[in-house]
């Protein structure tokens, strides 16, 4: 089968749309993926990437054709704008001399969702079914993550979700909230599939001496308690509630607050800890590979995890909750809805209500007195779970399912 895949994000950034494209090619399937010269989430081109360089490519068995798009930067307002429009003229350009045959189109929506117009003209020139996996429910996240209030502007953007949705044989969605966010936009509960997140495919048992001169923990001591964030530092996190959370927990010194990774926040998020002077306590290591990250869970007591208190967000279950699963560890959750009836559900950690930092210092400082045993029975509660609700291959015999199905 001929399949081709729409994403903004693809190989060598780190997105499940990876997986995906390459166990299908794994399989027999001839996979092209259409996607964007790679620059997230740093803003700037990867390296031995750009405009002019290995737009087309290879990469285990798959194959990649890249657009130019303009760089999104330091993620603000028109430098997102600027890089969603570009995307969007590159593809619809690009599709219209487009000459291959396939037999499905699989659209990866993460933001923006003007990637599914290419999709739509693909879909309705050959004849072929679109299958749609929303991971960012549209124009919702325009209003919580980017603040914009215009509501004839909005209502114009839910004409186009409406369009397109019209559009799919199949929505995929990776929490249940996500069906009845789309189901009021339009009939489209005969289309929905639940489809969820699973863990990166990763192997960090090689990987433990190659990160350890640059290990975030090296200078704490054995009765330090960790709290792990791993991720993009963005608006949607709301770690601001996580530093405000940690100035309260500073008379336990041992507690101490690292946040890995990068993000458009995370220049404020260092200002605001030192302006607490939280120094000894809250720690910006930076960005790492992704096959670094269960390494340096390993050394961490609880991982958390955080969202803003926005009904987008509420119906929200974030592939971090999943990664954490299973990794093995315990979750401390500041978040609301589906993510957090989740981690109720696994019994793999603690959850407070989103943007509670009050309740958040309380409650790490509760988890900071529990033995041992009881920590390690949430981290394995939350694997069990994993394994038994959200492996990848059970998703990719699905999605294979629904691709030979007669829609």
């Amino acid at each position: 089968m001929r399949v081709c895949i729409f994403t903004n994000h693809f190989y060598p950034e780190d997105f499940k749309v990876n997986d995906i494209a390459f166990e299908l090619a794994k399989k027999g399937y001839s996979i092209t993926v259409i996607t964007a010269v790679p620059d997230y989430p740093q803003g700037k081109f990867y390296d031995s990437y750009s405009w002019f360089k290995r737009r087309k490519e290879s990469v285990k068995g798959v194959k990649v054709i890249r657009l130019p798009v303009i760089p999104r930067g330091n993620g603000g307002k028109i430098e997102l704008a600027l890089n969603y429009l570009s995307y969007l003229i590159a593809a619809l350009c690009f599709i219209f001399f487009h000459a291959y045959i396939y037999d499905a189109v699989f659209v990866h929506l993460t933001s923006p969702f003007f990637i599914g117009f290419p999709a739509v003209i693909l879909k309705r020139r050959q004849h072929i079914p679109l299958i749609f996996w929303t991971l960012d429910l549209w124009p919702e996240s325009l209003s919580a993550a980017g603040g914009i209030k215009n509501k004839m502007f909005l209502y114009l953007q839910v004409k186009l979700v409406q369009y397109v949705y019209n559009n799919c044989d199949r929505i995929l969605i990776g929490s249940q909230g996500f069906g009845k966010s789309i189901c009021e936009k339009g009939n489209y509960n005969d289309k929905l599939i639940y489809f969820p997140n699973w863990a990166e495919s990763i192997s960090p048992a090689n990987d433990a001496l190659k990160y350890k001169h640059t290990d975030p923990f090296v200078n704490f001591t054995k009765d330090d308690f960790i709290i792990l964030f791993a991720g993009n530092i963005g608006e949607a996190q709301n770690l601001d509630a996580a530093i405000e959370a940690a100035n309260l927990t500073e008379d336990v010194p041992e507690i101490k607050w690292v946040f890995l990774g990068d993000g458009r926040c995370r220049n404020q998020l260092e200002r605001k800890a030192a302006g607490y002077s939280l120094q000894n306590t809250v720690f910006f290591p930076g960005r790492f590979p992704l096959e670094a990250m269960p390494v340096f869970m390993e050394r961490a007591d609880i991982l958390l995890v955080s969202l803003k208190d926005e009904p987008i967000f509420n119906l929200t279950v974030p592939a971090k909750v999943q990664f954490y699963m299973a990794q093995g560890k315990p979750v401390l959750g500041m978040l609301n809805g589906d993510g957090a009836e989740l981690i109720a559900k696994a019994n793999c950690g603690c959850c407070v209500p989103a943007g509670d930092y009050k309740q958040c210092a309380e409650t790490a400082k509760r988890i900071f007195i529990y033995d041992k045993e009881k920590l390690q029975s949430m981290g394995r509660n939350g694997k069990g779970y994993y394994e038994r609700c959200f492996q990848k291959m059970d998703r990719i015999n699905q999605l294979e399912t629904i691709f030979n199905e007669r829609i």
